[in-house]
């Protein structure tokens, strides 16, 4: 079965949050396009991400043998193991929706340590002579960042300024993901009404951004 992967990065609800309304939206018009997609949904702020220490590791990005995994002690077992269902349900994915806020001109921490957590050696690259290779090229995925910030952004400043979204785009390249797109809901502002507009404006946006980034089989 095909399957939506739906990461939001807000401690606020979905009804005070932007990017999550206008993720929702998303994942909404997706389904309905495409209804034999499993969605699956993580929330960073509740799902528990593991820090990744250096006792989880083989090597760079690779983690620690059957036989060293056993020495660890009942928490560092619990963590490994986290670390490798957050990256599985990474990689067995189709589709993919991030939803977060713009913070310091990029994005709340749990979604660093989240994608430290799924760049792993023999999932979702391959480190071979201190070169990386996306093992994510596999088939058919596509990623829509959206991006909620409180000034409307110019486009000649987008460059410089929205250095987390063209983080998250590099790291989607390097694991083999090449259709990246953003939607950003810009401008929410300090009232209501903007927040409403900017909401608005990037829902708008939607339908016609499916079309562009899904090009999946209508069937199951």
């Amino acid at each position: 079965m095909s399957k939506l992967l739906y990461i939001t990065v807000n401690s606020k609800s979905e009804a005070l949050s932007s990017s999550k309304t206008v993720g929702r939206a998303f994942v909404n018009k997706f389904i309905e396009r495409y209804p034999h997609f499993q969605v699956e949904e993580l929330d960073l702020y509740k799902c528990h991400i593991p820090r990744l220490e250096y006792q989880y590791f083989e090597k760079r990005n690779c983690m620690i043998s059957e036989k060293d995994f056993h020495k660890l002690d009942e928490k560092g077992q619990q963590e490994v193991h986290q670390i490798v269902k957050l990256t599985d349900q990474f990689k067995e994915a189709d589709m993919y929706v991030i939803a977060a806020p713009m913070w310091s001109l990029s994005f709340p921490a749990p979604l660093k340590e989240y994608l430290d957590c799924i760049i792993m050696d023999g999932k979702t690259i391959s480190i071979s002579n201190d070169k990386i290779h996306g093992l994510l090229s596999d088939k058919y995925r596509a990623m829509v960042y959206v991006q909620s910030s409180g000034g409307d952004i110019p486009w000649l400043l987008r460059l410089v300024m929205n250095r987390g979204l063209h983080y998250v785009q590099d790291i989607m390249k390097t694991m083999g993901i090449e259709v990246f797109e953003e939607l950003l809901v810009s401008g929410t502002g300090t009232t209501e009404e903007k927040r409403t507009y900017a909401i608005k404006e990037a829902v708008s946006k939607i339908d016609q951004l499916i079309t562009k980034t899904a090009h999946f089989n209508n069937e199951s």
